[in-house]
């Protein structure tokens, strides 16, 4: 991971940054998906700045091939006007290294009952006692709003920047662009 790209977002009055960037972020997606590698790790430069957002810049991280393959994808159709897109630059030496990560939560004991049920064959008394009513959890992580393209379902994706560390960790990264274990460039 030596080389990163900065596609920051260009504020407009009929759309906020959450929105642009959950479009954005839904795009990069879908270009992960048809580029096929597990190779690019993506991070928010300025994530907790205003709160609890991602901000205004998403960063790809990976190799120059890495980044070049994906661009040439042309996966930011529709955003051109919404986003500012720098050229791939190498990483400064100075960079820290972090997880980027998504963590889930299963928060939802209706939901959880209703897998069980489908899944297990059990009866709504028998998943009932499985999964008691309780205190939905709850995250407290800047998050992104994305529909699925197999149900149509919009869900939270939650993005987790675990502690800066020295040393890289080596991964693969998912179709999200994040990683549980695979370490970004921080800087």
């Amino acid at each position: 991971m030596d080389r990163y790209i900065d596609i920051r977002l260009l504020l407009d009055p009929e759309f906020s940054a959450p929105i642009l960037m959950n479009v954005l972020f839904g795009k990069l997606h879908r270009g992960l998906v048809t580029h096929g590698g597990r190779n690019i790790g993506v991070s928010f430069p300025d994530v907790g700045k205003n709160g609890r957002s991602l901000g205004e810049r998403l960063r790809l991280h990976s190799n120059r091939v890495g980044l070049e393959k994906l661009m040439l994808s042309n996966w930011l159709v529709g955003m051109r006007d919404h986003a500012a897109v720098s050229e791939i630059t190498e990483v400064p030496a100075h960079a820290k290294q972090r997880v980027v990560r998504r963590v889930q939560v299963k928060s939802n004991p209706e939901r959880q009952r209703r897998r069980l049920i489908a899944r297990r064959g059990v009866t709504i008394e028998q998943a009932i006692q499985v999964i008691p009513d309780g205190k939905a959890k709850r995250l407290n992580l800047p998050y992104l709003v994305l529909t699925s393209q197999s149900t149509g379902q919009q869900f939270r994706l939650f993005v987790e920047h675990l502690a800066v560390r020295e040393q890289p960790t080596n991964g693969k990264f998912s179709a999200y662009g994040l990683s549980p274990t695979a370490t970004i460039p921080w800087f």
